[in-house]
Parts: structure tokens; sequence; C-alpha cells
């Protein structure tokens, strides 16, 4: 079994096995660049997986300063209590939107093993030399 001919975005070279008849594996082969092209610009119109992450970031620091401020008596109780209840409603639906997003990442997967599984099984391609 050969592998890979491909370059990896670091550099270095793909250790990927190459599909049988081609010196690439699926993802470095030219006759699949469309499909990669395709799957690629689906996930950047979904948003970054970093973007949440800094949402939330973002409500800990607005949570931690409301905590302050109360201790310190910048901030009366009872309009803290609404703001935090507000924060967490937030941090909530900020939850619900992550496990949506490796939901569809997953989906994605799944069916991109499918179609591989369907080309191999029909002699579209296969793997090793």
């Amino acid at each position: 079994m050969s592998l890979c001919s491909g370059i990896r975005a670091d550099g270095g070279r793909c250790r990927a096995q190459a599909m049988r008849g081609s010196e690439y594996c699926i993802n470095h082969d030219p006759d699949h660049a469309e499909a990669r092209r395709r799957r690629a610009s689906k996930g950047g119109k979904r948003g970054g997986r970093g973007r949440s992450l800094a949402e939330l970031a973002d409500v800990k620091g607005q949570l931690r300063k409301l905590a302050n401020d109360v201790l310190e008596g910048r901030t009366n109780r009872s309009v803290a209590a609404v703001a935090s209840q507000i924060l967490n409603v937030y941090l909530r639906a900020v939850s619900v939107e992550l496990n949506a997003r490796e939901q569809l990442e997953l989906i994605e997967r799944l069916e991109a093993l499918e179609t591989t599984l369907e080309q191999q099984h029909s002699g579209g391609f296969g793997y090793g030399s």
C-alpha cells in the first residue's frame, strides 16, 4: 500500500494511504477537488468553531464583573439577579447552537463516509496499490 503524494497545509507529506490506481488519498486527489470545495464552503457559512467559545468567555467575564459589582455594592442585587438570569438564558442559547453545529458536522462526516463506502462497493475506487 502506497502513501499519498499530497502535501499537507503545514508543508509536510500526507501520511494517508493512496487510493487504488492513484498517487493521492481522497483528500488530495484532484478528481475530488470540487466535492472538497463544496464541503469546505458549507462549513464556512455556519461560522467558525471559536465564535461560540469567545461568546462564552465574554459572558463569563460579564458574570464575574456583575458578581464583583454586587459584592462591592456598585450594583443592586435585584438588578444583578435579573441580569444574571438573562445571561444564563443567553448561555443556554449558545449551548444549543454548539450542539446543533456538532450534529450538522457529524451528519456531513457521516454522509461523506457513506459516499466513500458506496464508491468502494460499486468499484469507484479502493484503497491500496
